[in-house]
């Protein structure tokens, strides 16, 4: 699987731990930056990030800001991308398993390396399971998603 990380300068000290643990795992790395603690602005980073994985780049993502809340608002705006907020190994795995996230969020002034590393761990792990209900709810939420783009295109 290739894996695309992007952060922004309050999630940059994160940034190598969350690159060598998706590395760790076997699985290709595509960095976006940002590549220092100067200060950014999150919404670029997690459009990058966006881009990347709608144009088939990279299967799935982990973005990085200070909370991780902005970073997931961002991405959860473009068509396409799920991202979850994240500091568990529960909700790691459960957002993939039940609701087919391909971006995991993570708040890189709210979790430690030792707790982002098993984080990210269970997130790579996990698969969609395809059960019934899960489909059933997942279609819901791409049937708001398509009904929000078609709202913005007749306005």
């Amino acid at each position: 699987m290739k894996v695309a990380v992007a952060c922004d300068h309050a999630g940059f000290p994160l940034k190598d731990t969350v690159l060598d643990t998706i590395r760790m795992a076997g699985h290709e790395v595509l960095d976006l930056g940002t590549d220092s603690t100067a200060s950014v602005d999150y919404p670029d980073f997690a459009e990058k990030l966006g881009r990347v994985i709608q144009r088939g780049e990279a299967d799935r993502g982990v973005v990085i800001c200070g909370s991780g809340v902005g970073a997931a608002v961002a991405v959860n705006k473009m068509l396409g991308l799920r991202a979850g907020l994240c500091h568990d190994t529960y909700s790691a795995h459960q957002c993939v398993e039940h609701d087919d996230v391909n971006v995991l969020a993570l708040g890189g002034q709210i979790i430690g390396p030792e707790v982002a590393v098993e984080v990210v761990r269970a997130f790579l792990a996990a698969k969609f399971t395809g059960e019934e209900r899960h489909v059933r709810r997942l279609n819901k939420v791409l049937a708001i998603e398509r009904s929000e783009a078609s709202r913005k295109q007749g306005a």
